[in-house]
């Protein structure tokens, strides 16, 4: 027998003591509007702020029912008299003095739909970010923000922030069953406001407050709390660049990039940080006059510890806010982009920080990351490790991936540690890894990631490139998903950039018997799609510059460097430079502090940035020197042998009908005269390039500029040139005509 409704409490005595305790799982079944459809209309509020509470329908302005406080701590409950249909409503409360009139978050209806459902539950909401989040909306006419977060094993999670004096009984959140999102729609609140959410766990502990995993802004560190800011809102003038980048960005093209950690590239007068206008306006520019075509980002999501230089995010939704806002990040890539430069930004997927207000341990349970820390934990960098295998944090990744790609139009996202991610064993001993199903010891579910996230990037933003950071052998990082490999355009180097760095701190004297470092990597250099990097990674942690690395006097540390800039200019494989490299920054890098721009009054370190610019002119003007920076057809010795004397010689090729480039590399500090080098045919030779000249703060050894070919055959080539070697320099010359 079924009791008669008119009999039931306007709310049970238990829910009541649930909300105030801020317990309740299932808030919507107790607070708003409950009955109706034939059942006695009630209206229970939680309001601890108010010391009276009335219901005033919203179409009349009459206030139908003064609430009764039936818990001390402020829950007021009354059935309607007379109402037996729902009708919307406000709130009028009033605590002494003061009277102000509220909508009431429980009387909204859901947010996400079914559709959002089922694509968060299989992993496939590539737009996820417009869902959740904290999102500026209007529902049934009345303007608000629609706050959404994943924590399926939570037992409740509120919304709490200024606005609720961060009482989290306050905004509880309805929970979506099947997916485990929390929604809540609260009115009247806007862009600007500070929050997080207060999660109860799953086996009933109050959880650190927690930052929006979703979030477009966070706070500047030390503080932590997310800022309700929605999609960044900007009108792009960048159509140009984006119509023309997939050829900006092939594999043909000659891709010289700038990387740059935005907190020290430049600082103001009193060391502080520009922000991103004052960074485009003086960024811009200097990235023109140098001729580089891409800059890179360190990371620039949201990161609370700056010392990280960004590589432990917790908030990948959000450009950070050390430098302004998501806007006047889009106005930074925008600028660039109008001027022709591209824009990549590293992203970091492999693992995120242990900080109590992040991912760890979100919802009470190993969500995000795994709970053995033998599949879950860095050791290396006390950070914690994503479930790939997990399809809602697949999809968390996959779609943070491409919200950068969309909502900022930029260009590349160059992947970090992508080896930390794709080998279980990474950095760890026997005993410290779990094997793959197959019992190996590939982490199956990140490379699925790896290869989804390439394939879903390529196909929804053509003209986008991937770079991965990957150190090991793992055969086609840069190869096709569809032909096996892991789907990225580029791959970094390392195995160049460790070997050449090696020969080069060496002296010359000692440089025979180490040749092969500078030519091994052309056993290997078309096996992928390579970048040539010299990244922020090899000027920190006691490893001091790229100019201290130089072995000699001073003059022979700047002879070295440029000898070695050119060799890497014109060696097969795109340009990567850490700011500061191409003026020769005599110290190691501290990101606490500008570059030494000061140097620049030095003629050497002039000497050293005069180079760069041309080489990145010359790299840029000669099709032999970058279209086949791929191609095992654009690359030929003339001369490696020569270990005695420390030459190399070599030919670039570009397309047919390109003429082809020599370079020449004497890596010791000795002139040689009369050194004939082979070449592919007779007539005049320009030399277009040499790193010794007077202007680059050389010797200015060399050949006049041009070289005629004479008729005699030699390194199995019909005719030959009679160079001039300079001490510790490389040359580069063009066919005249």
């Amino acid at each position: 027998m079924q009791s008669d409704p008119t009999t039931r409490p306007s709310a049970y005595p238990s829910d009541v003591e649930a909300v105030v305790r801020g317990r309740h799982g299932n808030p919507f079944v107790v607070l708003g509007m409950q009955g109706g459809n034939g059942r006695p209309i009630a209206v229970n509020v939680f309001a601890p702020q108010a010391g009276e509470v009335e219901v005033i329908d919203a179409e009349s302005g009459e206030c139908v029912a003064l609430l009764e406080r039936i818990h001390p701590e402020g829950f007021f409950s009354r059935f309607i008299d007379g109402r037996e249909v729902r009708f919307p409503y406000r709130l009028r409360m009033r605590a002494g003095a003061f009277e102000w009139e509220v909508e009431d978050p429980y009387r909204y209806p859901p947010i996400l739909g079914e559709l959002d459902d089922y694509l968060l539950g299989e992993g496939r909401h590539l737009e996820q970010y417009r869902k959740l989040g904290a999102h500026p909306c209007t529902l049934e006419g009345t303007d608000g923000i629609a706050f959404a977060v994943w924590a399926p094993n939570a037992q409740r999670v509120s919304v709490v922030g200024d606005f609720n004096a961060w009482d989290g009984r306050r905004h509880p959140m309805r929970k979506r069953i099947g997916v485990g999102v929390w929604e809540l729609f609260i009115p009247g609140l806007g862009r600007g406001e500070v929050y997080k959410y207060e999660i109860i766990g799953a086996h009933g502990e109050r959880l650190p407050l927690k930052a929006d995993p979703v979030s477009f802004a966070q706070q500047h560190a030390p503080e932590t709390a997310s800022i309700v800011h929605g999609l960044p809102d900007h009108h792009w003038r960048d159509g140009h660049w984006m119509e023309t980048r997939a050829e900006a960005q092939a594999l043909s093209a000659p891709v010289s990039i700038y990387e740059v950690h935005l907190g020290s590239w430049r600082r103001g007068a009193n060391n502080e940080m520009l922000d991103y206008d004052a960074l485009a306006a003086e960024l811009v520019p200097y990235v023109t006059e140098m001729g580089f075509t891409h800059i890179e980002l360190m990371p620039i999501s949201e990161h609370p510890f700056a010392g990280s230089w960004g590589y432990q995010p917790i908030g990948l939704f959000a450009p950070t806010s050390r430098f302004g806002t998501p806007e006047a990040f889009a106005r930074f890539v925008d600028r660039l982009h109008e001027a022709g430069i591209g824009v990549i930004v590293d992203w970091v997927p492999a693992h995120f920080p242990s900080d109590a207000h992040g991912l760890v341990r979100f919802d009470g349970t190993a969500l995000y990351e795994h709970d053995d820390p033998r599949l879950g934990f860095h050791k290396d960098w006390n950070t914690l490790i994503y479930n790939f295998g997990r399809n809602e944090v697949f999809n968390f990744l996959l779609a943070n991936a491409l919200f950068w790609l969309d909502r900022f139009h930029i260009d590349a996202l160059r992947v970090d540690a992508v080896a930390s991610m794709i080998y279980l064993d990474y950095s760890r001993q026997p005993g410290e890894w779990i094997p793959n199903r197959f019992g190996g010891n590939e982490n199956l579910e990140a490379v699925s990631f790896l290869r989804e996230m390439n394939a879903q990037a390529y196909a929804r933003h053509p003209g986008i490139q991937t770079i991965a950071e990957e150190s090991t052998a793992w055969p086609g990082v840069s190869r096709p998903v569809d032909q096996g490999g892991l789907g990225f355009g580029y791959k970094w180097n390392m195995g160049w950039m460790h070997d050449t760095l090696d020969y080069m701190s060496r002296d010359p004297i000692h440089r025979r018997h180490h040749q092969g470092q500078l030519t091994f990597g052309i056993h290997y250099a078309f096996t992928e799609n390579f970048v040539l990097p010299l990244s922020h990674d090899e000027v920190v942690h006691g490893k001091g510059s790229l100019l201290g690395k130089m072995p000699g006097d001073r003059w022979q540390k700047f002879a070295n460097l440029r000898a070695y800039f050119a060799f890497m200019w014109t060696h097969p494989g795109k340009k990567l430079l850490f700011m500061g490299g191409e003026f020769g920054q005599a110290r190691e890098w501290n990101h606490d502090q500008s570059l030494d721009w000061h140097l620049l009054d030095d003629p050497l370190h002039q000497g050293v940035q005069a180079l760069v610019a041309d080489l990145n002119r010359l790299y840029r003007a000669t099709p032999a020197l970058h279209e086949r920076d791929c191609d095992p057809e654009g690359f030929e010795w003339i001369d490696a042998s020569d270990a005695e004397n420390s030459v190399f010689i070599f030919m670039r090729k570009g397309f047919e009908g390109s003429p082809p480039a020599i370079i020449v590399c004497n890596m010791t500090p000795v002139v040689r005269s009369e050194y004939r080098i082979g070449v592919p045919f007779g007539g005049r030779w320009r030399e277009v390039l040499n790193s010794d000249a007077e202007r680059y703060g050389g010797s200015n050894v060399g050949n006049a500029g041009h070289l005629n070919a004479l008729d005699e055959s030699w390194h199995g080539r019909p005719s030959s040139l009679s160079v001039t070697l300079p001490p510790l320099g490389t040359l580069v010359f063009v066919p005249d005509n």
